[in-house]
């Protein structure tokens, strides 16, 4: 297949595409074979400083612009995401290996946040609070909080960079986006969907750059005193020095990290219905999910059946070229990737696991693996492998299932299936996770749920409601009466 020949990617900052201020560029290239590399700019702190302060230019204007403007806007940018959704997609599949349809419904659900967030521009309702002061009027007030920084990953990337930016703007914030450097095109097609949309110049800002200078990149942006608040994706890893930083800082940090899902599969369960809740989260973009199902904690008395039925969808999915609409499995997204889910199998493998399908590779593709009898000395037990591999734990009774699936540092997203549901919702609620599906795949997000996850899965919500505290400051104002108060001195 012939190399394809690609535009550089530039820097949004006020409105304009531009280079990198010290002119400098580095190279860009993905999993699929055939696709020439990308120019990048490769952007450093005084590009940062050009952001923010472009970004808090536009805050004045950009929060007092009517709710509905700002509404219409979104909804413009919307339909901007889904007429574009084609050609997006197969950026997806270029940067990231991602399948052409995984990138469509990327642009489907990103497009749906967009509509959602419109709907919140209204959101930034108080309330009145009795005061014990007569003639008091005291007020709980939502405002925008000013510049706010969305740090992305590459792994649902339209999703993923569109959720760290949608909400904060339908608030009235103005925006700093950081692209993975995984994904940089991806993520400046948002910018691009906001910017064409209408928004004014410095409400939406990209910064993409070189990896060696992430570190520098990230600091900077956490450290301008233009920037109140950020929100991270991506490692548990990166997400605690982010953490620090911000906290050095005294500015408050939305993080969304690192999964090790559980699917608790009880004695009654349904196991046709189970096995297709974990195919599709175990394998779904080749596991490099946040959300994707890493174990199964099934009870003995069904283990052996519930497998047989898993390892034989797993072995029925179509692996290749991710621009074959066919294709179900493609690439993971690198070499690194590559070596570690291959490392984690083969630990499992050397340590007494079965391998009931799967198991090895053919160049970037990792066959969709079945891992059975996992046990806890196994690297992969607690681990995330963020591949195409899942582990089947057994287990005897309730007790042992809900211990084994919270022996775990993480705690995004689980599911239980059990045909008695209130049995199974028991279990749920006892599922140390922020996010808990009955009956349902760990994979699963909508726009108006609240997202997020507990211990190392990080802390705060994005989504509907939920968000409103992360991206608005609550004051208390209070007016008296034009006869003034009583005082004491």
């Amino acid at each position: 297949m012939a190399t394809v020949e690609l535009d550089p990617q530039q820097l949004l900052i006020g409105g304009e595409w531009v280079p990198a201020s010290s002119g400098r560029a580095w190279d860009s290239s993905g999993p699929v074979e055939g696709v020439g590399a990308t120019p990048v700019a490769a952007a450093g702190p005084d590009d940062v400083q050009r952001a923010a302060e472009a970004a808090q230019a536009a805050f004045p204007a950009w929060s007092n612009t009517p709710p509905g403007e700002r509404r219409a806007l979104l909804s413009r940018a919307a339909d901007l995401l889904q007429e574009r959704s084609e050609q997006i997609a197969a950026i997806v599949t270029e940067e990231t290996g991602g399948t052409f349809g995984w990138g469509m419904f990327n642009c489907g659900l990103a497009a749906g946040m967009l509509r959602e967030a419109a709907a919140q521009a209204y959101g930034l309702i108080g309330e009145v609070i009795p005061s014990d002061v007569p003639g008091l009027l005291a007020l709980g007030v939502r405002q925008p909080v000013g510049v706010i920084a969305g740090i992305a990953p590459w792994n649902a990337p339209v999703i993923l960079g569109t959720r760290a930016i949608a909400t904060p703007l339908a608030y009235g914030n103005t925006v700093i986006l950081k692209a993975s450097e995984e994904c940089p095109r991806t993520h400046a097609a948002i910018a691009a969907a906001v910017k064409d949309a209408g928004v004014p110049d410095g409400v939406v800002n990209l910064i993409v750059n070189d990896p060696a200078d992430a570190p520098a990149v990230v600091e900077a942006l956490i450290a301008h005193p233009a920037v109140r608040r950020i929100n991270f994706t991506g490692s548990t890893r990166v997400g605690r020095i982010i953490a620090e930083k911000a906290g050095a800082q005294l500015k408050r940090v939305l993080l969304e990290l690192g999964g090790k899902a559980p699917m608790i599969v009880l004695d009654d369960a349904d196991l046709d219905a189970a096995a297709a809740a974990a195919n599709f989260g175990a394998f779904m973009h080749q596991g490099q999910i946040c959300m994707s199902t890493e174990r199964i904690v099934a009870d003995r008395s069904i283990v052996g059946d519930f497998s047989g039925r898993l390892a034989a969808r797993a072995s029925g999915l179509v692996v290749g070229d991710p621009r074959n609409p066919e294709t179900q499995i493609g690439p993971v997204v690198n070499e690194s990737a590559l070596r570690r889910i291959s490392e984690l199998v083969e630990d499992a493998r050397g340590k007494g696991a079965d391998v009931v399908t799967g198991g090895e590779a053919d160049g970037l593709i990792y066959k969709p693996t079945v891992l059975s009898r996992v046990t806890p000395d196994m690297r992969i037990y607690g681990e995330e492998s963020f591949g195409p591999v899942v582990s089947i734990v057994p287990v005897d009774g309730i007790d042992e299932a809900v211990r084994v699936a919270n022996d775990t540092e993480y705690g995004l997203s689980a599911a239980v299936f059990g045909q008695d549901v209130p049995r199974a919702f028991d279990v749920a609620r006892r599922v140390e996770s922020g996010i808990c599906h009955v009956n349902g795949t760990t994979v699963h997000d909508e726009p108006q749920m609240p997202f997020g996850g507990v211990k190392a899965s990080g802390f705060g919500r994005f989504g509907g409601r939920a968000a409103l505290d992360e991206f608005t400051e609550l004051r208390w104002i209070t007016v008296g009466g034009p006869q003034g108060r009583h005082y004491p001195i």
